[in-house]
């Protein structure tokens, strides 16, 4: 019977510095992950909270300039979003600015642009403005299938927001911004797929508005993982 040599752990220690080495460089991968990832979350909290401490501060201001240029709109107080009715702008069933719709938009469309590109850090953080059309859900007489009722909704609702957009061109703001609004500009349909509810329900007159909406760019975890977390002063 033939003897084989035993050959003890630590005597087979050299083979094993591959597997030591690439569990340490493993370990130490996930450790700065980890880290990056704290890092990351923590930059994602700052950064949203001065987003938000933004576009309240820019709300306030439209709200208070809005009123001193006696200008009839709903402003919200936490986004800065605008709500204008459809009968500031069109006649009824109409995509064409009226007189009216206008002479509201030469006084309008000059305090939103000016106000929001003056704020050099929120304009930073803005990805798009946002032109949206809005219609009520009454049916247009003699059409009774619901899906035609939608697309005709659908069309008049781009239509008067691409009127507003193409107008806001021709208004008296300071054009100095106008390179930066056509990146950013965007036009929306939305027919009457977002309702105005008044105690459960539609109210018809509000829900046929044109908003102009403010539309934040997202936080990429995996952006702030390779580039660094942005800390502002």
């Amino acid at each position: 019977m033939a003897l084989v040599p035993y050959k003890k752990a630590y005597e087979s220690s050299d083979n094993n510095i591959f597997w030591t080495t690439m569990a340490d460089l493993l370990l130490g991968l996930a450790i700065i992950f980890m880290t990056l990832f704290v890092l990351a979350m923590t930059g994602f909290t700052q950064q949203s909270i001065e987003q938000k401490q933004q576009q309240i501060e820019v709300s306030k201001e439209l709200v208070e300039k809005l009123k001193e240029a006696d200008i009839e709109a709903e402003v919200d107080s936490l986004t800065g979003d605008v709500k204008i009715s459809d009968l500031e702008l069109f006649e009824t069933g109409s995509f064409t600015l009226s007189a009216k719709g206008k002479a509201y938009l030469n006084k309008l469309a000059p305090i939103y642009i000016n106000t929001i590109f003056s704020k050099g850090e929120l304009i930073g953080s803005i990805e798009n403005i946002v032109i949206q059309g809005h219609t009520d859900s009454q049916s247009f007489a003699g059409i009774n299938n619901p899906d035609e009722q939608y697309m005709k909704n659908m069309t008049l609702s781009l239509e008067r927001a691409n009127s507003v957009a193409n107008y806001i061109f021709h208004t008296g703001f300071d054009k100095k911004y106008s390179p930066k609004l056509k990146d950013i500009l965007v036009v929306e349909g939305k027919s009457y797929t977002e309702p105005v509810l008044v105690n459960g329900k539609e109210d018809y007159p509000k829900s046929r508005r044109v908003e102009m909406r403010l539309k934040t760019k997202k936080n990429d975890i995996t952006d702030l993982l390779f580039n660094g977390v942005q800390y502002h002063d």
